[in-house]
């Protein structure tokens, strides 16, 4: 018997060959097993997702009344506005805003804002949610801490904020119930 039968087949094929395909497969299910638990960490964690989304009962706030909830750890404010409000935000001349945005383009529901409570300067919490906190000048959202104001749309009027506050993605399930994520 040769040897040459011995090592190979009738394919051309050596046990050295099949010795480095096995090998192979063996390294590349390894660094997977390795590797996946590392890629699996960079996945938002559970609580986070359980936060992706928040049901929101809008029927015991009042025309002119604003209520802050917390979606994904970030303050969101919800008002329910008055006709001047509504008013004021709807007749801003865009060639005075830094942010161009009409009201129409922030609102699903002329009566409702729904917006992120952050500024968007340094990331602090405007004040003007409730009844005694300062407004700004513009009726809206007032930031102490460098002096922005914002309007009745949530829009930069004045100060160092270089954006609208931000809208996240909202519906409403009803006339009582607001989905905000």
């Amino acid at each position: 018997m040769s040897t040459q039968n011995i090592d190979h087949n009738d394919d051309g094929e050596t046990r050295r060959d099949f010795l480095y395909l096995t090998a192979g497969a063996f390294g590349a299910v390894g660094l997977t097993s390795f590797a996946w638990p590392f890629l699996d960490s960079m996945n938002p964690a559970a609580d986070t997702l359980a936060m992706s989304t928040i049901e929101v009962d809008i029927s015991p706030i009042q025309e002119g009344q604003s209520i802050t909830v917390v979606w994904q750890g970030k303050p969101v404010f919800i008002r329910h506005r008055t006709a001047a409000e509504i008013e004021q935000a709807r007749s801003t001349d865009l060639k005075d805003l830094r942010d161009k945005q009409v009201d129409s383009d922030r609102v699903q529901n002329e009566k409702w804002l729904v917006m992120v409570g952050i500024c968007t300067h340094l990331g602090c919490v405007p004040l003007g949610q409730k009844i005694t906190q300062p407004k700004g000048d513009f009726g809206g959202w007032f930031c102490p801490c460098h002096g922005s104001h914002y309007d009745t749309s949530g829009r930069i009027r004045k100060g160092p904020a270089p954006k609208n506050l931000t809208v996240p993605n909202y519906k409403f399930m009803n006339d009582t119930r607001l989905l905000i994520g």
